[in-house]
């Protein structure tokens, strides 16, 4: 039992990396719509103006790329060039070709060989008992910031701000459980039009108190656009890759990553559908009461269906040996990709929406892999 302080970050769905998630998500959903087999690997990076979708694609479908990235950057608000990329006008540049023959032999089924994994690679998924959610508080509380800065902002009740946006929330932990907020950093692109104090003030009152509110106290530092201007934002302000914000978007910098990005990888990609495989179990485990935080490890060798290792740890939360706990997970999980694939029902255009606002803790039907189905199960096996 110790006190510490823990921070993590959000960004809005107007953020240069953000877009760029978005765009790829949104090609793979096309495509997926359209074969539910469709191998995609598409990466987006956007700056001034522009917009270059680049990747492997394998399908039976079309996907108008030019028109999904307009799509996208109309929806989220970028319909101007005072924000640095106008849907309109933009330009877009595309350079996909299909994916390698060599990977697809080790991934495609045949009758002798069962789907192996689409790379090599680690991924991590974790789970905690501090929110309803079973995420770690700062990373939620960031994403909650995030998320009504852009819901007032298409409403109109700030005005003049613009798409572009973060969050930093810095929580301390008293004897290991989630006190207070020590701080919170707000940087919001805005229009000359508004004043620095006009912003803070709304800012403050619309969209800071009512989501951390209760855990604020005297000595609660804010800051909000700190260097007292954010007009230039957007891709003219910082230029946007795909797969950029993995932290933002798994757990905050709480547990660990295996550094492979979700955006723009259909799920035969183990860095997406391993990690939210590792995110259900670990979920589930805490959700069973088997322990207070749990991480969960999975490795794959690229062509292999079964994975190298599965290793979780519990942090000493453990409410029966961490042996047991693995007895359980692999007599009740399947980590095999095509296992993973069918028990989170991951053929299906949802991606996009996965792409701002975080992956995990996500309060809907669509994300299979935050269900707690198997809990039951677990807590009765456990005999707790």
């Amino acid at each position: 039992m110790k006190n510490y302080f823990i921070t993590s970050e959000s960004v809005t769905e107007g953020h240069p990396d953000k877009i760029c998630d978005q765009i790829s998500d949104a090609i793979l959903d096309n495509l997926i719509f359209q074969d539910p087999y469709s191998r995609v690997a598409v990466e987006t990076l956007v700056t001034t103006g522009s917009v270059h979708v680049a990747g492997e694609v394998t399908t039976r479908g079309f996907a108008d790329i030019q028109s999904i990235a307009r799509r996208v950057l109309k929806d989220i608000g970028y319909t101007s060039p005072e924000f640095g990329i106008d849907s309109e006008d933009a330009g877009v540049w595309v350079s996909i070709h299909g994916q390698s023959c060599d990977i697809a032999q080790g991934v495609s089924e045949s009758e002798n060989k069962e789907q192996g994994a689409g790379d090599q690679g680690m991924m991590y998924g974790y789970a905690c008992n501090e929110t309803p959610e079973l995420m770690p508080l700062p990373i939620i509380l960031a994403h909650k910031l995030t998320r009504r800065m852009a819901e007032l902002r298409k409403k109109g009740e700030i005005k003049d701000i613009g798409p572009d946006g973060k969050s930093q929330v810095t929580v301390e932990y008293i004897a290991d459980v989630p006190a207070r907020i020590e701080a919170i950093v707000i940087a919001q692109q805005h229009k000359k039009e508004i004043s620095e104090e006009e912003l803070k003030k709304e800012i403050y009152e619309k969209v800071i108190l009512p989501v951390c509110g209760s855990m604020i106290d005297e000595k609660t530092k804010i800051h909000i656009n700190a260097t007292g201007r954010f007009v230039i934002g957007g891709p003219e302000g910082d230029t946007g890759v795909t797969g950029r914000k993995i932290i933002v978007d798994s757990y905050g910098g709480v547990g660990r990553h295996g550094g492979g990005a979700f955006s723009g990888k259909d799920p035969s990609k183990v860095d997406r559908s391993g990690a939210y495989m590792a995110r259900y179990v670990a979920k589930n485990i805490v959700a069973a009461g088997l322990a207070e935080k749990c991480e969960v490890q999975i490795s794959y060798a690229i062509g292999v269906a079964k994975p190298t290792s599965i290793n979780i740890e519990c942090f000493k939360t453990e409410k029966i040996p961490e042996e047991k706990i693995i007895e359980l997970v692999l007599r009740n999980f399947d980590f095999r990709p095509r296992a993973i694939i069918e028990t989170l029902n991951l053929r299906r255009p949802i991606y996009r929406k996965t792409a701002a606002y975080g992956h995990f803790g996500r309060n809907d039907e669509d994300f299979t892999w935050e269900k707690t189905d198997k809990a039951e199960i677990l807590r009765k096996e456990a005999g707790i």
